[in-house]
């Protein structure tokens, strides 16, 4: 997310950083270089030009200039022009209304409604405690009813019985009239999209909003559309009313420039963003923790979210008794692997470390292949549960079997097996209350030259050191 634009604004801001005092010139000319960045991360003109004038008259003010920290200040106003831009504050669903309180899905085809509509049924069901009811209004497509029933089924989420030959207004009526009656707390409807605006589609969105009067109207938008994207949001603002964003596929966005700038155009507030195709993949959106994503600042709060969230905090402190106790076997190195997994995998944490941008290069460089945490599951689970508790009885002909079983070299699971004994020689070490035991983590981890930021106190949740590379 934002990839291409905080490695040019970290480049832009390292050199104002770098400078013990700045001229009206020298932020100008950062400001220039800003600018760029900014169109070139599909950020739309007017937004920019508004975005560069708020900075510059803050940055040139004598305080800035004067400071004795001049690059620092001005980092910092970009940081709270870009929150600003943004949103300033998290915005979540609003579901202060009486029951059933009604979500309209609208959008074009091919946005991801359809999957973020479960994404969020599946949110407010585990997370919210609510009783949901899901229902397709998308006539139109091919099996796009059949697609929401059974993501339904994948979430654990009612759908709405599917009667054959009924419009989307007539579905609508029904859906609210089944969630009054059968005490849903909320109903979301999936209405159908186009290839592009049209005025039949915004004449059935319109009407689905009069029979339906949903409390939350929100607009799923591909964040790789770019300039497109505004378009398509302010013509839905305009035509439909929205009352927030869903931005789908922002982990495959280098630029985001969409982001900025449907906020920006609109004024409708970003209140989710998909990460991925998975039901769990859906985060909620704060601007001033994105805001210092982009500037590099990291954003450690998400991270221990995340963790909290999809860590098993049981098995996590069974693990570290049997770490304490000097013990860390290959069904612990499995579940490392799989806890590593579920808060993003090694890059996507890293992602979220202060300072870690900087050494972007260095940990390109180091190889890390996230497709490299599936091999390892794979030879662990080739291994007899002996084996795996006891590593040490892997001879020769085993090693061979386990390389087969798993489609892999024996010399890769030599490396897994070397690295594992590593670890758990480090877990003795950190018994006996060695300092060497943690500094050996961090020379297995490390990506060279010392530039790598400090961990939190007791490392991260499920990170396996030195994991991760080709």
């Amino acid at each position: 997310m934002f990839d291409t634009l905080s490695t040019r604004l970290g480049q832009v801001f390292d050199r104002l950083r770098g400078r013990g005092a700045l001229s009206e010139n020298d932020v100008n000319e950062a400001l220039r270089e800003v600018r760029v960045a900014l169109l070139e991360a599909d950020v739309a003109l007017p937004v920019v030009r508004d975005f560069i004038e708020k900075v510059r008259v803050k940055a040139v003010g004598q305080d800035v200039l004067r400071s004795v920290t001049p690059g620092q200040q001005v980092v910092k106003i970009v940081h709270d022009e870009l929150t600003a831009v943004l949103g300033e504050k998290a915005n979540g669903l609003d579901l202060e209304a009486a029951p059933p309180v009604v979500i309209m899905m609208v959008g074009l085809q091919g946005s991801g409604k359809t999957t973020s509509t479960a994404k969020i049924a599946r949110r407010l069901t585990q997370r919210d405690r609510k009783k949901v009811l899901m229902a397709s209004l998308d006539v139109q497509r091919p099996a796009a009813q059949e697609q929401l029933r059974v993501l339904g089924e994948q979430a654990g989420v009612a759908t709405l019985p599917v009667i054959a030959g009924q419009m989307p207004v007539d579905i609508a009526k029904r859906a609210v009239t089944s969630g009054r009656l059968s005490g849903y707390d909320v109903i979301l409807l999936d209405t159908a999209g186009r290839l592009h605006i049209d005025e039949q589609l915004m004449a059935e969105v319109a009407a689905v909003r009069d029979i339906a009067r949903p409390h939350e109207t929100l607009l799923v938008a591909d964040a790789l559309t770019g300039q497109d994207a505004v378009n398509i949001a302010k013509t839905f603002k305009e035509r439909v009313g929205i009352t927030g964003l869903v931005l789908t596929r922002m982990d495959g966005d280098a630029r985001g420039g969409a982001a900025l700038s449907m906020r920006a155009i609109t004024g409708a507030p970003i209140k989710l963003i998909g990460m991925g195709e998975k039901l769990d993949a859906l985060e909620d959106f704060h601007p001033e923790r994105v805001a210092g994503r982009i500037l590099g600042m990291g954003d450690v709060v998400s991270l221990v979210e995340k963790a909290a969230e999809t860590l098993d905090a049981e098995k996590a402190q069974e693990m570290a008794k049997r770490m304490e106790q000097g013990s860390f076997t290959l069904d612990d190195l499995s579940e490392q692997l799989k806890q590593m997994q579920k808060i993003g995998g090694m890059k996507g944490v890293l992602g979220m470390l202060p300072g870690v941008g900087k050494i972007k290069n260095a940990i390109e460089q180091s190889g890390l292949d996230e497709k490299m945490f599936v091999r390892q599951q794979a030879m662990i689970s080739s291994m007899t549960r002996k084996e795996r508790a006891k590593p040490e009885i892997i001879n020769g002909s085993r090693r061979k079997r386990i390389a087969k079983g798993s489609g892999v070299d024996v010399s890769e699971l030599n490396k897994l097996l070397k690295m594992h004994r590593q670890m758990a020689d480090m877990m003795k070490e950190l018994k006996k209350g060695k300092k060497g035991g943690l500094a050996g983590m961090a020379q297995m981890f490390g990506l060279g030259g010392g530039g790598m930021p400090q961990l939190p106190p007791g490392g991260l949740p499920g990170l396996p050191p030195g994991f991760g590379r080709k």
